[in-house]
């Protein structure tokens, strides 16, 4: 398993995350850390874009959730992007397809076609 590398960008809608690696029990809580010093204003909204994500266990779910209430909370929106297969079957059945709005690519730009924003 390789470790968690994370870039940030910014984009016209909001700052971009982009997650390498594995997002587990040892690597999602920098995830969280970073996320408490990511300034969102009202209407912006958080990309993470997972497509370098290796591996996702509960606890980088739950960090994905983090991310959620942490946009929430600056009246901003979160989506996920070039989210990998495996897990997207898991987001879907937990639920979280219904929670974020899924892109296809890294941009942020267009919805996924079978997702639920």
């Amino acid at each position: 398993m390789s470790s968690l590398k994370i870039t940030t960008r910014d984009a016209a809608t909001g700052p971009v995350l982009e997650i390498f690696g594995a997002l587990d029990y040892d690597t999602a809580p920098r995830l969280r850390e970073l996320l408490a010093t990511l300034a969102l204003r009202p209407g912006q909204c958080l990309v993470l874009d997972l497509g370098g994500v290796e591996f996702c266990d509960s606890s980088g779910i739950t960090s994905l959730i983090a991310a959620h209430h942490h946009a929430r909370a600056a009246q901003a929106d979160v989506a996920l992007a070039a989210v990998p297969a495996r897990i997207l079957r898991t987001l879907r059945i937990v639920g979280l397809d219904q929670i974020f709005v899924i892109h296809p690519g890294g941009d942020g730009l267009s919805p996924a076609e079978d997702s639920v924003g």
